[in-house]
């Protein structure tokens, strides 16, 4: 029997239509997260379910009886939105999208980066609106990015991607937290330096990049006592996730001005956005665009359809994670 599944949002049409030549296939055509009843349900009907980061799943989703589903091939590498011992407890595999999108997060780290420093989508907002009054020696004075510093927390694969762009392109210097040792030829290139702390981290770095991984684990890594660590010219850049920040502290370290500024690709809770952070200036916001090219976002599908044939033909899933 084909196995039956079901897509929770729509999917680049290419991958799409792959999934429904090889499987059962249900897509919800109204591209919108599904309830948490309708989740529920899911996994009373299809023998896989392929969730996003949309699709919040914690232990409450999941029916304690007459579970069919047997995996979670989810889009995308991130999966702190998957209660991932209640999936395990019901029996379920889960997979990610490692890899793929690494280059095209990297780029967008770099340019919420040089956006924040350049107050780029200030001046837009100033020039659209009709308010620009012509070049002056004074007007929307940024921060210089080339030869500055960059702190990366979380040296896995896009955090090194994100150091290499800084590095070579904009000779920055390179320091980094990560919590195991990285001693690797990427990193020696680059001459980077891992420092024994977080705070260590936050004193030495201009630009801080975020790209840890979220969940309970690293919730508010970054909180009011780690923005106070910050130089008071420094940037945050966060393409991670969301929950890695606490809002609240940083709205308030970007009022104050105890740190210059900040560029956002995610968010806790997205997507509502704070009011607070939609009326500051010197925040850079963009709507979870990181792996938002054509090329990536069919490659993450790909890859999902990888582990689901693999699981299905009963062979090891290439990207388990639980």
């Amino acid at each position: 029997m084909t196995p039956r599944i079901l897509v929770t949002r729509r999917w680049p049409a290419s991958v799409e239509r792959v999934l429904a030549d090889r499987f059962d296939t249900t897509f919800n055509q109204d591209d919108t997260p599904l309830a948490p009843s309708q989740l529920s349900d899911a996994f009373r009907q299809f023998d896989a379910v392929l969730p996003t980061v949309s699709d919040k799943l914690p232990a409450s989703v999941f029916p304690d009886k007459d579970v069919r589903t047997r995996l979670l091939a989810n889009f995308g590498v991130g999966f702190s939105h998957i209660d991932i011992d209640a999936a395990r407890a019901r029996g379920m595999t889960v997979t990610n999208t490692p890899g793929v999108l690494t280059d095209c997060t990297a780029d967008i780290a770099l340019a919420l980066l040089l956006a924040a420093a350049r107050r780029a989508g200030e001046g837009e907002r100033q020039l659209r609106a009709g308010a620009w009054t012509g070049w002056c020696p004074t007007h929307m004075i940024g921060s210089k990015v080339s030869g500055k510093t960059i702190g990366i927390i979380g040296m896995g694969r896009i955090g090194k991607a994100t150091a290499k762009r800084a590095h070579f392109g904009f000779d920055m210097k390179v320091v980094f937290y990560n919590r195991s040792k990285v001693d690797d030829e990427t990193v020696r290139a680059m001459g980077a330096r891992q420092l024994a702390s977080v705070e260590e981290m936050l004193a030495e770095a201009d630009f801080v990049s975020l790209h840890c991984p979220g969940g309970a684990e690293n919730r508010h890594l970054i909180n009011a006592a780690r923005l106070r660590a910050m130089k008071p010219g420094a940037f945050l850049i966060n393409t991670a996730r969301g929950d890695v920040v606490d809002q609240e502290a940083l709205i308030a370290a970007l009022e104050s001005g105890q740190i210059a500024g900040a560029g956002l690709d995610v968010y806790d809770g997205e997507p509502a956005v704070p009011a607070a952070l939609l009326r500051l200036e010197n925040v850079v916001l963009l709507p979870h665009l990181g792996s938002a090219t054509e090329e990536t976002r069919v490659a993450m599908g790909m890859r999902a359809v990888d582990n689901l044939t693999a699981f299905f033909e009963g062979r090891a899933v290439p990207d388990k994670v639980a």
